[in-house]
């Protein structure tokens, strides 16, 4: 886009209202994987009945998704310049579309015991990962010519919107209907699985696998029918070339801004700080409270409802107060959380304070169980705003002839140190072998970029 297409253009939307709707429904199509798979239902089941133990399992998840953070880091940016100059980005998402089907689908093979497991799994969700954020990279890169830059804010926030509900809405099919309990043989819901998935075979956290694939292939499609691509510029050999060029191009003017550079680097910090905690907060209740299926997607339909309102609570104080103090805000609670889910284990909470165990037993019966609840509703309270005022201060920060640049440095800052969280965990937990320690990394993190946050200047207006 050239800077006439960056300046404040009152223009209505260059997109239908129906292309708009399905440009969003690529976050409903996309996030069941994320809720599903990386967080609340597949990890847990990885870490606790495929891995030979809760830390071995969240040690080698975390290395899976470190692997994949690491090829998306060296790729991406590349792959997004690529395709910049070629123009269309179509093609590019189907390509990815089918990496993320095929790496859920093959998740439903992982069935306990069998030989080579572990391995098979990690694979598959490498692959299902590669897929998934290379699409979203390509789905995001399509904003600007679909909306005037006065309506990106009001696009974005859609397609979030709809990724939450989306997310929601599969975690309970998932809950409801499809996983149940070992002992009991019924779903939340009371009911027996659907299909006569096998409880004792965890068919139901398998099954999974097979709905993401299946979930995401019927709402990606309006996407492909509906939404309006750049047309073709120039052939992809030149593209190659061109949008190499490009990308160092963006580098060399970002350094040349001090406090866009430091805004990135902050960013880095506590967005894989943020990665990391969705990634393994599952995998930590599955190993340090022994929470099943049902209790880790309670847990994930609450934190889903109060990241919601979080991201509509700070959009007002955004509007306010400005996106700096939101950001530093949302970054302390989010530490303060750490910190807490760090002190949990079964036995006691605060670090020193012993628990004793609930005479009758019961769904979140104990104070860990509890304590644990609220910390996720805070989290999830916290998460939306972090995530939408990043995108508001940068347009702060930002030459407004620079725009569309800026944000594909943000997105290249968002994956090229994407494997450092996940790796951190892993490695921590590896060496220290408890996963209360592990979670320390995370802390480190935000306080990394808590530190770097306060020290960037915010012009106002």
């Amino acid at each position: 886009m050239g800077a006439h297409a960056l300046t404040n253009d009152p223009a209505p939307p260059r997109a239908s209202p129906t292309a708009l709707a399905s440009w969003a429904l690529f976050d409903w199509a996309a996030q069941p994987y994320f809720t599903l798979i990386t967080t609340f239902v597949f990890a847990p089941y990885f870490a606790s009945h495929l891995a030979a133990s809760p830390v071995e399992g969240q040690a080698l998840w975390g290395y899976a998704a470190g692997a994949a953070g690491f090829v998306i880091a060296l790729t991406s940016p590349i792959l997004g310049a690529i395709a910049d100059a070629a123009g269309r980005r179509k093609p590019w998402i189907a390509a990815f579309s089918v990496m993320l089907m095929a790496g859920s689908a093959a998740l439903w093979f992982a069935a306990p015991g069998s030989s080579g497991v572990v391995a098979f799994a990690l694979v598959a969700y490498a692959i299902a990962t590669l897929g998934a954020e290379y699409g979203t990279v390509f789905n995001n890169a399509m904003m600007p010519d679909l909306v005037s830059p006065k309506r990106l804010g009001r696009l974005s926030g859609m397609g979030w919107a709809m990724g939450y509900l989306g997310g929601l809405v599969s975690l309970v099919i998932v809950l409801g209907f499809l996983a149940a309990d070992a002992e009991t043989g019924r779903t939340i819901l009371g009911f027996a699985p659907a299909f006569g998935l096998d409880p004792a075979t965890h068919e139901g956290d398998r099954a999974a696998g097979p709905l993401t694939a299946i979930w995401y292939m019927v709402f990606v499609l309006p996407l492909f029918f509906f939404v309006p691509d750049t047309p073709l510029r120039i052939p992809v050999r030149r593209a190659i070339r061109l949008g190499i060029a490009n990308l160092k191009e963006s580098v060399r003017h970002a350094r040349q801004e001090r406090s866009l550079w430091v805004f990135l680097a902050a960013s880095m910090a506590y967005r894989d700080a943020l990665t990391a905690l969705f990634a393994f907060g599952g995998i930590f209740a599955a190993g340090q409270l022994g929470w099943q299926t049902l209790q880790i997607g309670l847990f994930g339909i609450l934190l889903t409802v109060t990241g919601t309102l979080g991201a509509l609570l700070g959009g007002f104080l955004d509007d306010r107060l400005g996106p700096k103090p939101v950001l530093i805000g949302s970054v302390a609670i989010l530490t303060a959380c750490c910190i807490a889910i760090v002190s949990i284990d079964r036995e006691t909470v605060l670090f020193v304070i012993h628990v004793a165990h609930p005479e009758t037993g019961g769904l979140f019966a104990s104070l860990p169980e509890q304590l644990y609840l609220v910390l996720g509703g805070l989290i999830g309270a916290a998460a939306g705003p972090l995530q939408a005022a990043s995108r508001t201060l940068l347009v702060r920060l930002s030459q407004p002839d620079r725009m569309t640049e800026a944000f594909g440095l943000y997105a290249l800052a968002g994956k090229a140190t994407s494997f450092i969280g996940p790796i951190a965990v892993a490695f921590v937990t590896s060496v220290s072998g408890s996963q209360r320690i592990g979670i320390s990394a995370i802390i480190a993190l935000f306080v990394l970029g808590g530190v770097m946050l306060a020290k960037v200047p915010v012009r106002q207006g």
